[in-house]
């Protein structure tokens, strides 16, 4: 048979896509996945909602309808369903499940499925009756689901083109004058609707650098025409929306091939009266990875996983979860061991996904792994040598202990905490970070209760020099700096976006914001004559105003709502008791997940101080449990990271499989990841026997040791010098977002790798390591096998040490043969990452 020729072959495939495009062809995938869903199993069906009432001639239903199957499972088949209106003339229902009205009267609708029917009443009133289109609760919308009000669009702060809309229609009165009267009342044609340029633009009759927006004719563009043939009008007084209810609500399991899920969206008004706002709504996900979502509500399943489906009409959002489950071909469960509770909940997640866990790591990546994560160094030689020696079957557990209470713990993990509250020379001069970094230490080296942590640092008072935890309120200089750092902190809450507006992705509101800040209103701050000294109290004076109307922000919380606190009380008092209680929804989980994404390579909640309804964890019995675990035992901050690495889900091998290469966020396999830059810098000394030496701390002081990135004088002798923890992502401190610091390779850091000044001048340092064994005379195998388990804490392959003496013994400079061996072993990926 001869062979298409290439060219054909594309030109064939082009032909084929084309076709598809104008759908004068269809393939037989669609129908043959119908069959293949099991509607001979449906047992029961459910309409949703239970029955329609429709008043005017713009309103609509939609319907969803759920299949429930005999083995439990439940399918969605809103779109696969048929629809029998019995008196078609009153009402219409679309092969989406969408009813919308024709004329007054009432009816019934047969929904029928796999042999299995359901019938619910119809009523449609007011198709008689003129019904204006609505400014706030249609017409903004409208704008807002085309995207014209989104963020990148007329919604961002300055606009776009000179033209500017609040985002998302969070302030119609300011939306209606950009519409109707700016640009000398341009923008809309009352007399000629379809000449409005609102209208010309986005349907692309004119250039608009948005691009596309709307088609003539279509349901958006309908709307937007009759509101401006209308006469632009502003809505009567009446009842104001009051939030949505979303259905589905509840997280669905959807089992491939019926992987899709429609969603109907109801507002809910003041007066008890509810109107489906579906087709006005917005839908977006968490993970467009696991499914992609369509303008009409329909999600549908593209891969295993889990995705919050972000449902937003005006200023409300609900997030309903979506589990999608595929089963894999040749796919067994093969029950591992758990070893506490964390692998229970990870392994249900992972059966459930038909994701295999990875086998147990080997000692030698073990000891490797847990010195890096607890001590952030890699052992000894004689520290590793030990661990393997010892034939205890409890000896990981021991190790655990042994290393969670030795000194450099403590000193390792402030650094890690000197990060989030931004230690720096900067920041808050020499003399403090010494004294902040040393709070720390004691605070972590004495296993200090979280909630005594976060309540030293919320309520500090007192002379900063005696009282080192008040320079807290010295890197968060005012009130709303303070509050931002605090919601980030201690309630992961990235809350900065509702300063100026509503937040566009949740639930928190700008009145929200300013009731949150108004906690650190009256916190005074008094410089003295003491350098670096700053006198802190809380004063009776000092309101927070809401930047839109002025009103006084009394101090509000998620949840709780107001607090009543009285006028002479610090206010930061009642803050703390609400923020370290054992119920408040937050503290405990945002500490917990941060722990676990600092060994685990990632958070449950990813990033881990971003937690949001529209970022939902990767595991979320997973982050109760831990989080309760944490109360359980009075916030103690030890016994969680103890649980975890004992775990066998932390000690799962990093290599994938089959049946788990494709997962990247249920930890299946523990994922690697790249060193810090002071990880990098400590071990690169301790491979080279010539740790690195740093200014104004201790000679033997480690990298991972440093109280700040600072600490060395400004020399303008030094200025374009490359510096080493800087390009391999050491943070300046200047933000609590753990983005602060880097952890994405760069061309910078493979630069520096290959040929930077760092690793050549410690590699031919005459007196290090290396070079010493060369002088004493010691075999180039013993100093190979060595520089391995230096580096990599294991021996080399017979391959590895094979091809490395072949090399050394073909140069005739042993010295830099051998030097030559080295910076290869330090460029491996084994060496550079934590695996």
């Amino acid at each position: 048979m001869n062979q298409m020729p290439q060219h054909s072959v594309r030109k064939f495939a082009l032909i084929i896509r084309l076709l598809l495009m104008a759908g004068c062809l269809t393939l037989g995938t669609a129908a043959e996945a119908d069959d293949e869903i099991p509607n001979g199993n449906v047992v029961r069906l459910e309409v949703f909602p239970g029955q329609i009432e429709l008043t005017g001639s713009r309103s609509s239903a939609q319907l969803v309808v759920t299949g429930y199957l005999t083995n439990g499972e439940v399918i969605d088949v809103s779109s696969d369903a048929s629809f029998v209106v019995v008196k078609p003339e009153i009402l219409d229902v679309s092969t989406s499940g969408r009813a919308t009205p024709e004329s007054d009267g009432v009816t019934q609708i047969q929904v029928t499925f796999g042999g299995v029917s359901q019938t619910l009443k119809a009523s449609v009133f007011g198709q008689n009756t003129a019904q204006s289109v609505s400014f706030e609760y249609e017409t903004l919308p409208a704008l807002a689901k085309a995207g014209c009000s989104g963020g990148a669009c007329h919604g961002s702060p300055r606009g776009k083109g000179e033209f500017r809309l609040s985002l998302f229609g969070f302030e119609p009165a300011f939306d209606r004058m950009s519409l109707v009267r700016e640009l000398q009342s341009r923008r809309v044609n009352t007399i000629r609707p379809a000449q409005s340029l609102l209208l010309r633009k986005p349907t692309m009759q004119i250039p608009h650098a948005g691009g596309r927006r709307l088609r003539s004719g279509d349901e958006l563009y309908s709307l937007l025409h009759d509101w401006i043939g209308d006469g632009c009008p502003v809505d009567p007084p009446g009842a104001a929306c009051v939030g949505i209810e979303v259905h589905p609500a509840v997280n669905r399991v959807l089992r491939f091939p019926a992987n899709s899920q429609q969603f109907s969206v109801q507002a809910r008004f003041a007066d008890g009266t509810t109107r489906d706002v579906t087709h006005l709504s917005q839908f977006s996900l968490s993970d467009p990875n696991i499914a992609n979502a369509s303008a009409s509500g329909l999600i549908n399943g593209v891969n295993r996983g889990e995705t919050a489906v972000i449902v937003r009409y005006l200023e409300f959002i609900e997030t309903p979860l979506l589990t999608f489950v595929r089963d894999v071909d040749d796919f067994v469960w093969n029950s591992p061991p758990t070893f506490n509770y964390i692998d229970r909940n990870v392994d249900q997640k992972l059966k459930q996904l038909q994701y295999q866990p990875a086998d147990v790591c080997s000692d030698e990546t073990f000891v490797r792994r847990v010195y890096l994560d607890v001590l952030g160094t890699p052992p000894t030689i004689e520290e590793a040598d030990r661990f393997l020696a010892d034939a205890l079957p409890e000896k990981r557990q021991r190790l655990i202990d042994e290393l969670l209470r030795r000194p450099e713990f403590a000193l390792f993990w402030s650094q890690k905490w000197g990060d989030l509250l931004r230690v720096s020379r900067q920041q808050i001069g020499l003399d403090s970070v010494f004294k902040y970094s040393q709070w720390l230490q004691a605070a972590i080296s004495s296993n200090m209760p979280y909630d005594q942590f976060a309540r030293e640092l919320l309520t500090a008072s007192g002379s900063t020099i005696t009282s080192p935890a008040g320079n807290y309120y010295r890197t968060a200089a005012d009130t709303l700096d303070a509050m931002e750092s605090t919601a980030q902190l201690f309630m992961g809450t990235r809350i900065q976006c509702a300063k100026c507006h509503n937040h566009p992705f949740e639930r928190w509101t700008q009145s929200n914001y300013y009731g949150l800040a108004s906690f650190f209103s009256q916190v005074q701050r008094r410089k003295t004559d003491r350098p670096e000294e700053v006198i802190l109290w809380s004063g009776s004076t000092g309101e927070v105003h809401h930047p839109a109307d002025g009103r006084v922000m009394k101090p509000w919380v998620p949840v709780s709502g107001e607090l009543e606190i009285a006028a002479a009380a610090d206010r930061r008092l009642a803050l703390a008791d609400w923020l370290t209680s054992p119920e408040n929804p937050f503290f405990a989980r945002v500490e917990v997940n941060r722990i676990w994404a600092q060994v685990m390579g990632r958070g449950i909640v990813e990033p881990f101080d971003d937690f949001r309804d529209s970022n939902p964890p990767a595991n979320a019995p997973l982050l109760d449990a831990l989080a309760q675990d944490f109360v359980d035992h009075g916030f103690d901050r030890n016994h969680i990271l103890r649980t975890i690495l004992n775990s066998r889900t932390y000690q799962a091998d990093s290599r994938p499989s089959q049946f788990n290469r494709d997962d990247l966020k249920y930890f299946s396999h523990y994922m690697p990841r790249q060193l810090t830059a002071e990880q990098l810098v400590d071990a690169l000394g301790q491979v080279a026997g010539k740790p690195k030496q740093f200014e104004l701390v201790a000679t033997d002081a480690k990298a991972t040791w440093l109280p700040a990135p600072d600490l060395r004088p400004h020399d303008r002798s030094k200025l374009g010098e490359v510096d080493f923890l800087k390009v391999f992502g050491q943070p300046e401190r200047q933000s609590v977002c753990e983005c602060d610091r880097g952890d994405d390779s760069s061309l910078g850091q493979a630069l520096e790798l290959l040929n930077g000044s760092f690793i050549n001048l410690l590699l031919t340092d005459g007196n290090n390591r290396l070079h010493h064994n060369i002088r004493l005379g010691r075999p180039a195998k013993d100093i190979i096998v060595e520089l391995y388990r230096l580096a990599l804490s294991r021996y080399p392959s017979e391959s590895e040490l094979n091809n490395s003496l072949a090399y050394a013994e073909s140069h005739a400079d042993k010295a830099r043969a051998l030097e030559d061996i080295c910076w290869a072993i330090v460029n491996k990926s084994e060496f550079l990452f934590q695996h």
